[in-house]
């Protein structure tokens, strides 16, 4: 049995609407994968800003107020201005909170992590063995000192001091010689002196006190020769002594005000000193040949200073001013000087793809005023 023949133009017409659908289809197809790989998370790595797929990994240390915990979340003025540039970005972020600030700079270095925030200062030694981004925060270093430093407190540690005391000590120990080297002379020659040695000894104190003081007592003027020759001695000597004695306690008082009294970096030579191991604060004090002691984070040399093992503490001044205007507000004062201005920047390791991505969103977080409004949260002033 023979088939009816298919006309030639059928075939053209049949393949030409079969193919239309097909590429209908694969437009389709083509069109749904592009949407579903710009909103799956990782499409911004792949682009560009990272090695791998996922969420950029951010290391930090707690230091308030740039990095701390409030209520089981991570938060602070760099961790927050960090959220701002990653939804700028349009990256999700995961962030891993280390014990020391060294164990944070060693994760960048490593590569183990895409990032850190927190207050890292941007300095030579650490630009050669990582990237940074623009700086995030303008900063220095400063001191903190005891509250007690300051005021009447001053005052009251200068009348207590070592040698105050044993000019006063001295003092009595004369005035007790003399009167009982007159008691030796006059006991026997008037009534006021007529007593037993134990029993002499305030009155006899109490007349060699009135004697340098106003000039003896008229009624019990010595009898005997030696006691008038010890008493025109006592009388002429007490001016030269009284100045003397009176000199020596404002001397005293006065080198005791001046050295309780930390104005500057120069002040501190001589005292008890504390920062931290590896910071900007210790490789300043090393290179002024400075003594100090060092400690492996900012919890131990905090508690340190509240035990009152520290003179002076020499840190990052955002970080000290913030602690004196909460916790430590009784404890320690800041010294109206910041030094050695430096600047905080994000961390990143050599040669990574988000260096240019960050900075480009710092100056637009800038422009729009969202990096005015995260640092006026922080430190309630303008950070431009």
């Amino acid at each position: 049995m023979r088939l009816p023949p298919i006309a030639p133009d059928a075939i053209v017409s049949g393949g030409t609407e079969t193919g239309n659908v097909m590429a209908r289809g694969w437009i389709a197809a083509l069109a749904t994968a592009i949407v579903w790989q710009i909103s799956t998370p990782g499409f911004a790595q792949d682009a560009g800003l990272g090695s791998t797929t996922g969420p950029v990994r951010v290391a930090t240390v707690t230091r308030p107020p740039f990095s701390l915990v409030q209520d089981a979340t991570d938060t602070g003025f760099s961790l927050e201005l960090w959220q701002a540039l990653a939804e700028d970005i349009g990256v999700e972020t995961e962030i891993l909170r280390t014990e020391t600030f060294g164990d944070m700079l060693d994760l960048v270095r490593q590569g183990t992590v895409d990032a850190a925030a927190a207050n890292i200062s941007i300095t030579a030694e650490r630009e050669a063995e990582m990237d940074f981004s623009q700086p995030i925060f303008e900063a220095g270093l400063g001191i903190m000192i005891p509250a007690s430093e300051k005021g009447s407190a001053t005052l009251v540690r200068a009348f207590f001091s070592r040698d105050l005391l044993l000019a006063v000590a001295l003092a009595f120990g004369l005035l007790f010689g003399a009167g009982m080297l007159m008691w030796v002379f006059e006991h026997r020659r008037q009534p006021y002196f007529d007593h037993p040695a134990r029993r002499a000894l305030f009155p006899a104190f109490w007349w060699a006190l009135n004697l340098v003081v106003n000039g003896g007592f008229e009624e019990r003027q010595p009898r005997s020769p030696a006691g008038r020759v010890l008493a025109v001695i006592l009388v002429v000597s007490s001016l030269f002594l009284v100045s003397v004695f009176v000199a020596r306690i404002t001397a005293t008082m006065t080198v005791e005000a001046i050295q309780s009294s930390v104005s500057s970096i120069n002040d501190l030579y001589g005292r008890r000193v504390g920062t931290t191991e590896g910071s900007t604060a210790a490789s300043f004090l090393d290179a002024r040949d400075m003594r100090y002691r060092g400690f492996d984070g900012l919890d131990p040399l905090i508690e340190a200073f509240e035990r009152g093992e520290l003179d002076a503490v020499v840190f990052d001044a955002p970080i000290l001013a913030f602690y004196v205007n909460t916790e430590g507000a009784d404890i320690g004062e800041l010294v109206d000087q910041v030094f050695l201005r430096e600047n905080y920047g994000i961390a990143l390791p050599t040669g990574s793809p988000l260096a240019e991505p960050i900075n480009q969103s710092l100056l637009r977080l800038r422009e729009d005023g969202t990096y005015e409004t995260i640092y006026r949260r922080w430190f309630g002033t303008s950070g431009s």
